[in-house]
């Protein structure tokens, strides 16, 4: 069992009342905004993906819970883009309340509370990952509860908290394994400096078993499929992990945003140096063996952000003691100044804001993927449906469509019935797994970002068009070709291996 702390400990980190007016004000706020822009520009390609998903236990490149609660959310608030992201706002919401609560935990104030709630709220990675709705998005909350309830076993001596995080750490595994990393982190950072004596807490060890109970099903699925998610974190390296590495610690300073810098880094310190938060030291390390982490494994520059978060939230609690112990007004004023600019410059580069015509002339698309991974998509169908209609009726009759990605795939889905465009096959993924065309289909229609993949697979390949999304925004389909493919060499059972692949 964790030792109890002094009684200095203890009242050290006296909880104040929770700041509910300015917290809640916060997440409304957030919420506001997501929702004011969350019908501009266009599905996300991971959105696409997850609406034409069939409902399952788990899929090669993730758990269920996120495609379920996209397709649930587009059935219930209707086929929307502001249907459809309504659980992302309400996850931000929710990481934005449990962040205010760490930092309360940690023994901050009032003051404290309401800027951490306001700093997570209208930061970057947590403005640009609440527009859309992918696995991330659902990530920020459960991450939060699991830091907030741990932060309690370890600070108030209370380990039954243990099996709160154990289910939050069971129910997280529907929606990504990369709680692994965070527990990873934490585990490290324990063994490191401590506490140790909590590995003999008989609390945290139910947590586990509890985690392990409630992940069985998801853990059944992945041993039963040969471990997909192991070879798609395999391949994620292999495409991603010199562009990663290049960006990580940059990005760092981006995820929050850069005038808010200091208050994280403070955070590190804080938990490194203030002997009342050194049951909780773990934390700083448990960030800096994550980062690691993700440098070496090449996964994504937001791997880490959960930690982060919680280093933003404590860093609130020095930032509030050093604001008391000068010029209160002044640095009131520069932290205030500090936070607002934060939250303008982050809606402006994270939420589609501008015009999408402007947006496509700035320097946004590159900074923020998810943005222009959202532009284009209906004039893209349109124009693979003008290829289309110039075919014969034959032709069309024997015709299917294959694209390069998900994301490409799911659009057809979502906009190609209105042309009455044929059935869309992918080798992308989990698209591979739902079967290869029928060998009736002797046409295809070929969405592709290079001929020189696709001629060898058939007869003939021959280019029609070249997809153009009309807002001069460079994302991965601009300029793709639209060709014309007769004949799969060997037949579909000779064609289809080829195209599996996993990114």
């Amino acid at each position: 069992m964790a030792t109890s702390p002094p009684p200095e400990h203890a009242s050290a980190l006296a909880r104040a009342p929770v700041a509910w007016l300015p917290i809640s004000t916060a997440a409304l706020a957030a919420a506001l905004a997501l929702l004011a822009t969350a019908a501009r520009y266009g599905y996300h390609r991971d959105e696409l993906y997850f609406l034409m998903l069939r409902p399952s236990w788990g899929y090669v490149d993730q758990p269920p819970l996120t495609p379920l609660l996209a397709q649930g959310a587009s059935a219930l608030f209707g086929d929307t883009l502001w249907g459809m992201r309504i659980p992302a706002v309400l996850a931000v919401v929710a990481a934005t309340v449990l962040t205010g609560l760490i930092t309360r935990e940690l023994g901050g104030g009032r003051l404290a509370q309401a800027l951490s709630a306001w700093a997570f709220a209208f930061g970057g990675l947590p403005m640009v990952l609440g527009h859309v709705m992918i696995t991330a998005t659902v990530d920020f909350a459960l991450w939060a509860a699991v830091l907030l309830v741990i932060a309690k076993a370890l600070l108030r001596n209370e380990p039954r908290w243990w099996l709160v995080a154990g289910a939050l750490i069971g129910i997280s595994t529907y929606n990504k394994l990369l709680i692994v990393l965070l527990l990873l982190g934490l585990a490290a950072g324990l063994l490191a400096v401590g506490p140790r004596q909590v590995f003999a807490s008989r609390w945290l060890w139910a947590g586990v078993a509890l985690a392990l109970v409630i992940a069985t099903p998801n853990l059944i699925y992945q041993i039963t499929h040969d471990l997909p998610q192991l070879e798609m974190a395999g391949a994620l390296s292999e495409n991603n992990a010199g562009e990663v590495r290049a960006q990580l610690l940059p990005f760092q300073f981006l995820l929050v945003a850069p005038t808010l810098a200091a208050v994280w880094i403070a955070g590190l310190v804080a938990l490194w140096r203030r002997p009342q938060w050194r049951p909780v030291r773990a934390f700083a390390v448990g960030y800096l063996v994550a980062l690691i982490l993700a440098l070496l494994g090449g996964g994504q520059i937001y791997y880490a952000f959960g930690l982060q978060a919680f280093l933003l939230a404590a860093g609130w609690v020095p930032a509030v003691d050093w604001i008391a112990r000068g010029h209160t007004v002044a640095r009131r004023v520069l932290v205030g100044v500090a936070v607002a600019s934060a939250a303008v410059t982050t809606v402006f580069l994270a939420l589609p804001v501008l015009p999408v015509q402007t947006f496509g002339r700035t320097v946004i698309p590159e900074i923020n993927q998810a943005a222009r991974d959202q532009v284009g998509w209906p004039e893209y169908v349109r124009t693979l449906a003008e290829v289309y209609r110039t075919l014969d009726p034959v032709e069309q009759s024997r015709a299917i469509i294959l694209t390069s990605n998900y994301g490409e795939a799911g659009a057809i889905a979502r906009y190609g019935p209105e042309y009455g465009l044929p059935r869309v096959y992918s080798g992308h993924n989990q698209l591979w797994f739902e079967g290869s065309p029928p060998d009736s289909a002797t046409m295809a229609l070929v969405w592709a970002q290079g001929r020189r993949f696709w001629t060898p697979l058939f007869d003939t390949c021959e280019p029609r068009a070249v997809m153009d999304n009309g807002a001069g925004v460079d994302n991965e389909e601009q300029g793709s070709e639209v060709l014309v493919c007769r004949n799969p060499v060997g037949g579909w059972a000779g064609v289809w291996p080829q195209l599996q692949h996993y990114d």
